[in-house]
């Protein structure tokens, strides 16, 4: 008697296009970039073995060797050998430091887009592509050091090993900013960096997260006589040597794991200053812009995998007499879902090609850039571990055990929360910006305003705005509720302009005209769900 007859369970998504969802397409066409390896990024992300790479690579985490069977000091971090893998091929695919060496006037929207495709493999492994792409204009502050190195963080090269840049055909870089009596506050810093007669500096302190620290260098914060200043401290001297950076613990992190996030301490390590003393943190907040838009992206990416994941199953999945995703509530709830992500997505690829158009000299872009890249990166990796518990509940039990990797991106989302800020800090920023550079704000109120006359229930959202914003007394008290709104407002007038007009219309709907209730399905009646969910059907 057979007792284990499979039933209504929907068969594996994998072996797919990732590429395939129109709204990562529609915003190359936008901009005019028709990248031809998008698809080859695309089917590599969504085939069989990239999946089970970054399941090993999760699942065998990283271990830490301090010393070697003789006692000597190594500092070195062991991966899986899948780690490798899916670096090897995110530098190849041109995730890393590429778009800085291209002359291909879309390059940075071009690598986001691939980027937001290829992570939905693993997050952990992005954190050091994230890190070599920020790394490159920080970098500029000091020549000298810029020509050493961009070359090496922006070729299609990935070679992992601790040995002196210089004889290797690529490298990576990592940042170590945070200390644990300061966080956030930089500036509460204690690491010492004392210049030595060679122009180099002696660095000495303790920093509790550094990202990937098999890096090839660190962008490194330190008080120098002149004050906070930043500098690069290369894994392996010049000459060959181990530079005196001491891994103390890998930290044990709730996701991410694949990536060897850890504790360190500087004990008379060698670092090279890179822009002026006292001015550390003005030369690194050009790597943190980026690797803040890479949080940005990489929440948007969970939040479309996870709908993709839902859609999937909701399709092959049957219950009271009927499919799932024919069923009213549930369809509303993956269409909620699908807005929420269609959403972020389009800001996230909106303020990649503002990027584009900020190097080419568009300053107008550029104050774009600073304050949407603020509000953003506050709301979507916010709205992140929400979306995550929702398509998870969408696979019921199946959506609660491991193999379906959905645990995997509910565990991931928090990070890029709390990464480069957490949600207060990063609410304050933008009101840094909007303050300290009022120019920012008139440009993002200008670009809310030019999508007005299109729906009158984003204009009356506009005005209402507009109206908090005219009361500066109690702005930081109200951080949360006004960033989240320009966030809200952004994400609307971009879909009332470019986007799908049954996302526009559910997302106005839904986000600006009335309360988006305590939880996702709760479109109202007149929202047209099914070409919504059309969009996240891949098989």
């Amino acid at each position: 008697m057979i007792t284990h007859e499979v039933l209504n369970q929907p068969p594996p998504l994998v072996d797919y296009d990732a590429a395939a969802v129109p709204v990562v397409r529609e915003a190359l066409e936008r901009a005019g970039a028709r990248p031809a390896e998008l698809d080859e990024v695309g089917r590599a992300a969504g085939s069989a073995h990239a999946l089970e790479l970054g399941d090993r690579a999760e699942r065998n985490a990283p271990v830490l060797r301090t010393h070697d069977r003789h006692g000597h000091r190594i500092d070195e971090v062991d991966y899986d050998p899948a780690y490798h893998e899916l670096m090897r091929t995110a530098v190849g695919f041109g995730l890393h430091g590429s778009p800085w060496a291209s002359t291909d006037p879309n390059a940075h929207l071009v690598r986001a887009a691939k980027y937001s495709l290829w992570q939905a493999v693993d997050a952990g492994h992005g954190c050091p592509v994230t890190m070599t792409y920020a790394a490159v204009p920080a970098l500029r502050a000091d020549p000298e050091l810029a020509a050493r190195y961009t070359p090496l963080l922006t070729n299609g090269s990935y070679e992992p090993g601790l040995r002196p840049a210089a004889e290797k055909a690529g490298i990576t870089a990592g940042m170590s900013m945070t200390e644990k009596q300061g966080g956030s506050d930089v500036r509460a810093n204690t690491t010492r960096a004392e210049p030595l007669a060679d122009g180099t500096y002696r660095i000495v302190g303790h920093k509790w997260f550094t990202s990937a620290p098999m890096s090839d260098i660190l962008l490194t914060l330190a008080v120098a006589p002149g004050g906070v200043t930043c500098f690069v401290l290369p894994r392996v001297l010049p000459d060959g040597s181990r530079n005196a950076i001491r891994l103390q613990r890998l930290k044990d992190k709730l996701g991410n794991r694949s990536n060897a996030s850890s504790e360190l301490e500087y004990e008379n390590a060698i670092g090279w200053r890179l822009g002026e003393e006292g001015r550390g943190v003005r030369t690194i907040i050009e790597m943190v812009n980026g690797t803040r838009l890479d949080c940005t992206l990489g929440t948007a990416t969970i939040m479309r995998h996870g709908v993709q994941q839902a859609v999937h199953h909701a399709a092959h999945r049957s219950a009271f007499g009927a499919r799932l995703i024919d069923q009213p509530l549930m369809r509303n709830v993956l269409a909620d879902l699908a807005v929420e992500a269609e959403a972020s997505t389009t800001v996230a690829l909106w303020l990649a090609s503002l990027t584009d158009a900020a190097l080419a000299g568009d300053e107008q872009a550029a104050a774009l850039r600073r304050i949407g890249l603020a509000v953003s990166k506050y709301f979507v990796c916010k709205r992140g571990p929400e979306h995550a518990a929702e398509a998870l509940e969408c696979l019921g039990g199946n959506g609660y055990v491991e193999e379906s990797r959905m645990p995997r991106m509910y565990r991931e989302t928090p990070l890029n929360s709390v990464w480069e800020g957490s949600g207060n800090v990063a609410a304050l920023d933008a009101l840094r910006a909007m303050t300290r550079q009022p120019e920012t704000l008139e440009a993002l109120l200008g670009f809310l305003r030019g999508a007005a006359g299109v729906d009158r229930r984003y204009d009356a959202f506009i005005g209402s705005l507009e109206r908090h914003l005219a009361d500066p007394g109690t702005l930081e008290y109200r951080a949360r509720i006004v960033v989240g709104e320009l966030a809200r407002a952004l994400q609307g007038a971009l879909l009332v302009r470019h986007g799908d007009p049954a996302v526009a219309d559910a997302f106005v709907a839904s986000r600006l005209a009335g309360e988006h209730g305590d939880a996702y399905g709760t479109l109202g009646t007149g929202a047209d769900l099914e070409p919504i969910i059309a969009r996240y059907r891949l098989a």
